[in-house]
């Protein structure tokens, strides 16, 4: 299975008097990547983390794969979550048994090969969050959750992460779902990008072409200074509390 599908229906999280997420749907076909983005607040990564299991909807319905299979879920946080007293060898295999090999040439694949019996310590930020992308890949998860894994990195390795996981995801395909404050950083890895607003998905951008697309596109530029302005105003209406409707004419004719 390269992948698993994802099918949600009236999704709704309630925290007391708030409402975080609204009457959600949203189908995810396998091996696609899909991007959340939205202003801070509007429910994404709430989102992630119900289809993850970490938290329960008020009411909905979430189904990860077809009936009868039992696809593995995995997810990969902004922090790379490494346990400072494990080698960065054990810190990937955790959970596993007997996989320390395919461990080694993961880890090799995401550029650490000979740092396996190091501690998370004297690794840079950039490569916790390698050998936190090897951890969940070890799994072969059908469907990978990845709430701004690289949101804390510098832009150059950002950009070297994005690369590499565009590489690892080309060579073993998988679904993903991406939360992203980086518009840009969904543009070019993404099959789709679904913008939130107010808990809800207020546009499913399917974009043309095979991933990892080129930064300097045209096409991209135009869509990620729309996207950018919209956000921004969103952003800013969640500061004020006031509830008005963005721009969103270049979303619309790109659909």
């Amino acid at each position: 299975m390269s992948g698993a599908s994802l099918t949600i229906r009236k999704l709704r999280r309630d925290f007391g008097a708030k409402r975080v997420l609204q009457d959600v749907d949203l189908d995810v076909a396998r091996g696609q990547f899909v991007s959340l983005i939205g202003a801070s607040g509007v429910g994404k990564s709430t989102l992630l983390k119900i289809i993850a299991g970490l938290d329960t909807p008020t009411s909905g319905s979430i189904r990860i794969g077809e009936p009868g299979e039992k696809p593995d879920v995995r997810m990969m946080f902004q922090e790379d979550r490494l346990l400072p007293w494990r080698s960065i060898l054990d810190n990937v295999t955790i959970g596993t048994r007997s996989r320390e090999t395919e461990a080694r040439k993961l880890l090799a694949a995401v550029g650490l090969a000979g740092r396996e019996d190091e501690f998370p310590s004297v690794l840079s930020g950039g490569q916790k969050q390698r050998a936190a992308l090897a951890r969940a890949l070890l799994h072969k998860p059908d469907l990978l959750l990845l709430d701004e894994p690289f949101g804390a990195l510098d832009a150059l390795t950002r950009a070297a992460m994005q690369q590499l996981l565009s590489d690892l995801l080309e060579e073993a395909p998988r679904t993903v779902l991406l939360v992203t404050h980086d518009v840009e950083e969904a543009l070019l890895l993404s099959d789709r990008v679904i913008v939130m607003r107010s808990g809800r998905i207020a546009h499913d951008l399917v974009l043309e072409g095979s991933r990892p697309r080129a930064r300097g596109d045209a096409t991209l530029a135009r869509l990620k200074e729309e996207l950018v302005r919209s956000l921004l105003l969103d952003e800013g209406q969640t500061r004020n509390g006031v509830q008005e409707t963005a721009s969103s004419s270049a979303l619309e004719a790109a659909e």
